[in-house]
């Protein structure tokens, strides 16, 4: 597959947005599937990487289980940016390569400005949302004191307490659907392209709205694939993750085409200063 047209002193990329259909899903997590076979030693370190860093949330916030689940939740929107690595595997399988964790681990360098700015959108939202919880939890939880884990759970999952529960996915649906929808091809993008964190974004939107089946069916896949990591102790991240970061870039690939006439001719009205 050939690289997108660019204007070579400015690095502008303009993607063409391809339509597919909702089982695409299930081909992108074949491809990673795939990709995780391929390169099991390298794929599996960034998923321990994320284990361990759930097993240290669960042993620092043991006893503040309202903040320990909207870290939780957190995962859901500031994964994509701590997936650099696991794209830049995949992208170095597609290029012929024999990828290592170490060529991997400073994917993010070559972009770093604007990977930066995006993956720093990503954590005020990250923010945002963790104070929301609170809020949610002030307003809506009822408890005679502090909740215990087996509390949150039953409030959330059970809906013993089904008006807490609804504010609670209510609000940290808005959140991570924007995370979702700003990020989920952004970040392979600026990797592969080096493109700016603004026009990623932008293709990212166009790519969700372009394609809403497929792409509301693929994050319903990783919600589910990620809270069941979840429900087994973090352990399931030490797959969970890699494979769904190898599935993202294929879905990024799948999505975007390399360049068309009309970019080019878009690109020489634009001149070389666009």
């Amino acid at each position: 597959m050939t690289d997108d047209v660019q204007s070579s002193e400015s690095g502008f990329s303009i993607p063409s947005i391809r339509r597919v259909r909702v089982d695409a899903v299930a081909r992108w997590l074949g491809m990673g599937w795939r990709d995780l076979r391929r390169v099991p030693a390298a794929s599996l370190a960034y998923g321990l990487c994320f284990a361990v860093a759930g097993w240290l949330m669960a042993l620092v916030f043991a006893d503040a289980y309202a903040l320990f689940a909207a870290l939780i939740m957190g995962f859901l929107l500031i994964g994509p940016a701590l997936a650099m690595g696991i794209y830049d595997l995949s992208r170095r399988i597609e290029l012929g390569e024999e990828p290592r964790f170490l060529d991997t681990v400073a994917a993010w360098r070559p972009n770093l400005a604007n990977i930066g700015l995006l993956a720093g959108v990503l954590g005020v939202l990250f923010l945002l949302w963790a104070r929301a919880s609170m809020v949610v939890f002030v307003l809506f939880f009822e408890t005679a004191g502090l909740p215990t884990f087996a509390d949150v759970v039953r409030a959330i999952f059970a809906f013993e307490q089904p008006e807490f529960a609804m504010a609670y996915f209510g609000v940290g649906g808005l959140f991570a659907a924007l995370a979702f929808v700003i990020s989920v091809i952004a970040l392979p993008m600026m990797l592969d392209r080096k493109v700016d964190a603004v026009n990623a974004a932008l293709t990212s939107m166009a790519a969700c709205g372009r394609n809403p089946l497929p792409m509301l069916a693929w994050a319903a896949c990783i919600v589910v694939l990620v809270i069941g990591s979840f429900a087994t102790g973090f352990v399931g991240l030490v797959v969970v993750m890699p494979w769904l970061g190898h599935a993202s870039w294929h879905a990024y690939r799948d999505l975007t085409t390399p360049g068309s006439e009309a970019d080019e001719d878009l690109l020489r009205k634009l001149g070389p200063k666009a």
